[in-house]
C-alpha cells in the first residue's frame, strides 16, 4: 500500500468520526427526552396519569408543582408538574444487587407535565429505554418493562 492510500483512508476515518460526533451531539437532546402533547388540560393530565398509574399497581410517591416552588423565588412561569412513578416490584428487582444500584439516581421514574406559553400541555419524559441500553443486562431488561408500562400509563393522555 502506498502512503497516499493510507493517508486517504486515515483521513476518511477521522472525518467520519468527527461527523458522527457532531451528529450525535446535535441529536442527543431529542433522543434522550421524549415530548408528546396531551389531549387534556394540565390539571386533568396530571390527574389522569396519577389515576392510571395507581390503577396499574404503580405507586405515585410524590408530585412536585415546580411552578409553585419557583414562584416563591419571584418567578412567574407556566405550570410545570413532575410526577414520580414507581413500580415497587421492578424497582426492588433492580435494587437487590449492588452492581445495579448505579441507576437508582434515575428512580423513581419521572414524568413532567408542563404548559407552553401558547396553551399547549406537554408530557415529557426521559427515554429510559435508550438510556438503559447503555447498562445492558438486568437493568436494561427491567427498565425496558418500566418504559413500556410508563408509555401505557401515558396513553391515557396522549395519542
Amino acid at each position: 500500500m502506498n502512503k497516499k492510500t493510507i493517508f486517504t483512508g486515515l483521513g476518511g476515518v477521522i472525518l467520519g468520526a468527527i461527523l458522527m460526533g457532531v451528529f450525535g451531539f446535535i441529536s442527543a437532546p431529542s433522543a434522550m427526552i421524549t415530548e408528546t402533547e396531551s389531549n387534556f388540560s394540565h390539571d386533568e393530565t396530571v390527574q389522569l396519569i396519577t389515576e392510571t398509574a395507581e390503577g396499574m399497581g404503580w405507586a405515585v410517591p410524590a408530585t412536585h408543582e415546580i411552578h409553585n416552588s419557583v414562584a416563591r423565588g419571584g418567578w412567574d412561569v407556566e405550570k410545570v408538574t413532575v410526577i414520580e412513578l414507581c413500580n415497587v416490584d421492578l424497582a426492588g428487582n433492580i435494587l437487590t444487587g449492588d452492581e445495579n444500584r448505579i441507576v437508582s439516581s434515575m428512580m423513581p421514574c419521572r414524568v413532567a407535565v408542563y404548559e407552553t406559553s401558547d396553551g399547549r400541555v406537554i408530557v415529557s419524559r426521559m427515554n429510559t429505554g435508550l438510556m438503559s441500553s447503555v447498562f445492558g443486562g438486568k437493568v436494561q431488561e427491567i427498565m425496558a418493562i418500566a418504559t413500556d408500562q410508563t408509555e401505557i400509563i401515558l396513553g391515557s393522555v396522549i395519542d
